[in-house]
């Protein structure tokens, strides 16, 4: 079978090597931006020149984790670069790594710090994790590049990872739910139970005789394909802003054709201010926001 390609990632850090390698290199401070380690504990070494050897642990949710061990097993330095390879394993039976080894690499320049990684590693669990790591890897890519781009943040611009973390957190999930909520208003009211005053709305405005019923399975059309952009380009400022004019003129619209829907519970004036608020807080919240984008994903050429 092929062998997998390897992950990498790169990002420049406006900062020193040494600043660099020590919030790298140091548990408490990895551990902190890393979302692929919530532990990491150095084992005590028998004399000096032994390989460093660390225990990781990586919390998956309901109180379970896996954990695993690692080995550097290497470094070098020259005058304006240092490398530390290592390499890992576990046992662990849900882990979907077997093995695997890799390297971080520091390359120090007039303006800052390439800090990059690349490693690779073995599937655990058999053919059925190989099926399984076809989602896995690219994750675990994912994951490798948003925590650069966190670390990045942090010493360049001073926010802290947990800061990083929150606000992420925050932002996804009112780009999830402002996409749930244009899905939802245009398959169920639209598309599926249109008796439910969705074409009463539309037959009371009286512009559209005969073809009230095609009207709305357009409009909620549209509204699925407007609210699964929330999913894929959240990041953007015009999406929010669009949506914050959509929602105004379409609550002016609703209120004009039934003015007695403002008494109703949940009316239209309340779901709108709401997801008004939902995209204000995403606005908010893109600032500085941590993106797996912003690294560069494939090994560059040699340069000369």
């Amino acid at each position: 079978m092929k062998k997998k390609k390897p992950i990498y990632v790169e990002t420049f850090i406006r900062n020193d090597l040494e600043t660099v390698w020590k919030f790298s290199q140091d548990p408490e401070l990895h551990e902190q931006w890393d979302l692929r380690f919530s532990e990491i504990t150095y084992l005590p070494k028998a004399y000096e020149d032994e390989p460093q050897q660390f225990l990781y642990k990586t919390n998956i949710g309901f109180g379970m984790s896996i954990s695993g061990t690692g080995e550097s097993v290497g470094k070098s330095e020259e005058q304006d670069e240092k490398v530390s390879s290592l390499k890992f394993w576990t046992q662990h039976p849900l882990s979907l790594i077997k093995e695997g080894s890799g390297y971080w690499k520091y390359i120090d320049t007039t303006e800052g710090t390439r800090f990059l990684t690349l490693y690779n590693y073995n599937p655990a669990l058999g053919l059925f994790g190989k099926v399984l790591d076809l989602l896995f890897r690219p994750l675990l890519g994912w994951a490798t590049a948003w925590s650069f781009d966190t670390f990045r943040l942090w010493l360049d611009k001073g926010i802290p990872p947990y800061l990083s973390f929150s606000r992420s957190f925050i932002f996804y999930i009112t780009c999830f739910i402002l996409s749930f909520i244009w899905i939802y208003q245009g398959l169920v009211p639209k598309i599926l139970f249109q008796h439910t005053g969705e074409l009463e709305l539309v037959q009371a405005i009286g512009w559209f005789q005969g073809y009230e019923n095609v009207l709305l399975y357009l409009l909620g059309s549209i509204q699925i394909l407007f609210g699964l952009c929330f999913l894929i380009f959240g990041r953007s400022k015009s999406l929010h802003i669009i949506n914050m004019i959509a929602l105004l003129l379409l609550g002016i619209a609703a209120t004009i054709s039934d003015v007695t829907t403002l008494l109703t519970p949940f009316n239209t004036i309340t779901l709108t201010i709401a997801m008004i608020g939902l995209s204000f807080i995403s606005l908010l919240n893109l600032r500085d926001l941590p993106n797996a984008s912003a690294c560069i994903r494939k090994v560059p050429s040699k340069r000369g």
